[in-house]
């Protein structure tokens, strides 16, 4: 009698011990660092970011975001007023944002850069040709077809709004195809 209750409490504590760790929730998947870089850092790279961090999180992609400029102004780290603007009336602001530099660091980090010229493409090609295999034009990542993102800096708010309807026509599908990579080790 004693060993058939001990053979069932042993069971009851297996089955207890399965239940309770197929209802553990999963751990959560390692993010995807996507990196988008432009010329300043106060236009298209920064709207590509903001856009992206709130799309990723509408649809639970697993994704970090930076954004970062080849040629920053020192003088003029503020978000463009027209960028600011059309990201304002979709609800994001972009306040305390200033313009960065792209840095090494930044390079080696990222498991995916996405530049929105060819020259920036070759801009970073020149200062880490390692990125080659992560580097890519956001059009050519997103629908396989080179279509720069001309910038609008210093051009009437129609510009801006023609970099904004690249970047929603772009980033849904570049954001998908980024969510299935695998995070290289940090």
């Amino acid at each position: 009698m004693m060993i058939l209750r001990r053979t069932l409490l042993a069971g009851a504590l297996v089955f207890a011990s399965a239940s309770s760790a197929a209802a553990a929730p999963p751990p959560p998947a390692a993010a995807v660092r996507v990196a988008f870089v432009d010329t300043g850092n106060t236009g298209r790279s920064l709207m590509a970011e903001v856009l992206s961090r709130a799309l990723a999180e509408q649809r639970g992609w697993p994704l970090k975001f930076i954004s970062r400029g080849l040629d920053v102004d020192p003088w003029g780290e503020a978000p463009e007023v027209n960028a600011a603007a059309l990201l304002a009336g979709r609800g994001l602001a972009v306040v305390g944002h200033r313009a960065r530099s792209l840095e090494a660091r930044d390079i080696t980090g990222a498991d995916l850069i996405l530049v929105m010229t060819p020259t920036h493409r070759e801009k970073v090609l020149a200062l880490a040709p390692e990125a080659g295999p992560r580097l890519h034009l956001l059009s050519e990542w997103a629908v396989g077809v080179a279509e720069p993102i001309p910038d609008a800096w210093g051009k009437p708010m129609s510009a801006y709004q023609s970099v904004i309807a690249q970047l929603d026509r772009f980033l849904p599908l570049a954001l998908e195809r980024a969510a299935r990579l695998t995070p290289r080790a940090p």
